[in-house]
């Protein structure tokens, strides 16, 4: 079970938000959500006891504007109070409109003008009361520590109905249990969506939109909130993600992008410095060919004419060694001699 506590200054508006139907469903829209999750969209609220005032909502809003003159130092006379069960748990009526009661008692407006009634368009069965916190002696309920006695009532009504119990705020406990550690899934859940979504995100806005795409509405401002579908408000703080955590890690990541961008840039750059280079010095041999101006290259020329010159039988040496004509005539000269 899950309590919560406000006051304010508006009879009227609170008492009609609680005895009618949502304003921004038409009546098609509610036939339509009736059929798809067969909850009671159209006449949604049930009143379960009026307590010292009676009529429709311009009556209350009249009564309970009377009994509130009576203290002329109140600025806030209305009190609403809220208590859900878990979605498996179920009370008759008769056992709400007894929670109602106690509800009541624990806030010190028993004896005073107050409206139970339950609502019946959730999953989740609901109360709401709204009190005049200003009683018919004139007296004001006290509402400090409200958050407090919220969850202490809702402790014992758990245990006196049987009903799924629900953690109550760390800071409601005693020393003693605080130290203990405490597995709330509500927030466990937010932690790995966060984590999830820290991994593909890039930017805080792109952050913010798959968070939002996740059912979750994000609250910005001096820190970082998180409302998930069953309206439970949890700071980023408690998971261990504050907005300074988040922030900076999404730099980081920013960060390191600009820097793994900038290398492949500088590598494109290198890559086509050196295929322009190759390509020059490609285009240059095309264009001189094997020329005489490049070193080595005439060695090799002369060598390779001289090798097919050589090799043509056409050919015919105009210089013969002299030596190759004297050994010749000696072989004359001593053949003559024989002779």
């Amino acid at each position: 079970m899950i309590g919560h506590v406000s006051i304010g200054n508006s009879f009227y508006h609170c008492i009609s938000y609680c005895l009618e139907d949502k304003k921004e469903l038409s009546e098609e829209k509610k036939l339509a959500l009736e059929l798809k999750d067969h909850l009671q969209h159209k006449g949604r609220a049930e009143v379960l006891e009026y307590n010292k005032c009676f009529g429709n909502k311009y009556e209350l809003t009249q009564q309970f504007k009377d009994v509130s003159k009576l203290s002329r130092r109140i600025e806030k006379p209305m009190l609403h109070l809220t208590l859900r069960l878990a979605p498996e748990d179920t009370l008759t009526k008769e056992q709400l409109r007894e929670v109602g009661r106690e509800c009541a008692k624990e806030f010190g407006i028993a004896d005073h003008q107050y409206i139970c009634v339950l609502h019946k368009d959730t999953k989740e069965q609901h109360i709401h009361i709204v009190a005049n916190r200003v009683g018919f002696n004139g007296k004001v309920a006290n509402d400090s520590n409200s958050y407090k006695r919220m969850s202490e009532l809702c402790r014992r009504l758990e245990k006196k109905y049987g009903i799924q119990e629900v953690l109550s705020p760390r800071a409601f406990l005693p020393l003693k249990d605080r130290i203990l550690p405490r597995h709330d899934s509500r927030k466990e859940k937010l932690k790995e969506d966060i984590q999830q979504t820290l991994k593909y995100a890039s930017s805080y806005l792109a952050f913010e939109r798959h968070m939002r795409k996740l059912g979750y509405k994000v609250l910005k401002g001096r820190g970082i909130s998180f409302i998930d579908d069953k309206k439970v408000k949890i700071k980023g703080s408690e998971v261990g993600f504050s907005l300074m955590k988040i922030e900076k890690l999404l730099h980081q990541k920013q960060q390191h992008a600009m820097k793994s961008a900038g290398k492949e840039k500088n590598y494109d750059r290198d890559s086509q410095s050196i295929s322009n280079s190759f390509k020059t010095e490609k285009q240059n041999e095309e264009k001189q060919g094997y020329s005489l101006d490049r070193p080595g290259e005439t060695l090799v020329k002369e060598v390779l004419g001289a090798i097919g010159q050589l090799m043509n039988s056409e050919y015919e040496p105009d210089y013969i060694d002299p030596e190759l004509q004297r050994i010749p005539q000696k072989k004359k000269k001593k053949s003559a001699l024989r002779r």
